[in-house]
């Protein structure tokens, strides 16, 4: 995982990274700390799954390539609980990986 690079996709509003939240009670507001940055292995999936799911506001996000080193900085940085890979962007299927 850290010899590879990922893609991830980036708000052009805030900064913020796109990332899967589990299912949340509705009196917890939806923070870093609960929240999965989404890797794509490929420029092309990421594109994919903005097309897909967010098409009218795709032009507020931009993807961005980083490698395996930088992932760990990356949470520490921003508090987030961990990574979800998406395997198909389609779908999506996404295996999730949390900070130990």
């Amino acid at each position: 995982m850290f010899s590879q690079s990922y893609y991830l996709i980036r708000s052009r509003t805030d900064g913020s990274y796109l990332a899967a939240y589990p299912k949340l009670s509705d009196d917890q507001a939806r923070s870093p700390e609960h929240g999965y940055v989404l890797l794509f292995q490929e420029q092309y999936d990421a594109l994919g799954y903005l097309n897909k799911f967010a098409g009218e506001m795709s032009d507020r996000f931009v993807t961005e390539l980083i490698s395996g080193s930088q992932l760990k900085p990356l949470l520490d940085r921003w508090g987030y609980k961990g990574f979800a890979i998406v395997q198909d962007p389609l779908i999506p299927t996404m295996e999730f990986l949390s900070k130990g």
